[in-house]
């Protein structure tokens, strides 16, 4: 087994990472781990939790992307969601908005519904996937401290990303962000300024 192969990184410890470095960054985190990373590592206005959207983090971080240029927009997700919703890859490439990074949290497995093997455990190359949808900035991540390769790209909006980070298959405790979707989306849009409904 290669190095390469031996997912190590702890997904808890990079994602508060991940979000101490990109404070300012609107967040839009997948259903399930993701979600609860992202809220463990501090609740903040600026966070989208999504609940039961699987396969569609990476869609809704391209329109926030598109309506909110000026902000970086950092999606985080499963490599299971990411797969269920491979084909927003395409809009993004050919969209390619300057603020929009997705960060795949990959632990080869579906975490939320019993361990069972995805296909980024059975041959598929999702960093492969993504340039051959036009995501030239695609590129894995094997150790914590290539963090920094992220965080650098997400603050400074220069094109797409698409960044698969190979995490440990374990699951930590969980901390679970609000539930509520309207409280949720209402929080979120009077962060950017607008009015709540």
């Amino acid at each position: 087994m290669s190095e390469q192969s031996i997912k190590t990184i702890d997904r808890r410890a990079f994602v508060a990472s991940l979000m101490a470095g990109v404070p300012d960054a609107l967040v839009v985190s997948g259903l399930g781990s993701p979600s609860y990373d992202v809220f463990a590592a501090g609740d903040r206005v600026g966070n989208f939790y999504l609940w039961g959207a699987m396969g569609g983090a990476a869609a809704l971080g391209l329109g926030l992307a598109l309506a909110q240029p000026e902000k970086s927009v950092v999606v985080v997700t499963g490599d299971g969601e990411q797969l269920m919703g491979i084909g927003v890859l395409g809009t993004i490439g050919a969209k390619q908005p300057k603020n929009l990074t997705i960060v795949v949290l990959d632990n080869g497995h579906y975490g939320e519904t019993g361990m069972q093997q995805s296909h980024s455990s059975l041959g598929t190359d999702l960093v492969a996937v993504a340039k051959g949808f036009g995501l030239v900035d695609s590129f894995a991540v094997h150790q914590e401290r290539d963090i920094t390769q992220i965080v650098e790209r997400v603050n400074a909006r220069r094109g797409s990303v698409f960044a698969q980070v190979h995490i440990r298959a374990d699951e930590p405790p969980r901390a679970l962000p609000p539930r509520d979707g309207v409280y949720v989306k209402n929080r979120f849009r009077q962060a950017l300024g607008y009015a709540p409904f």
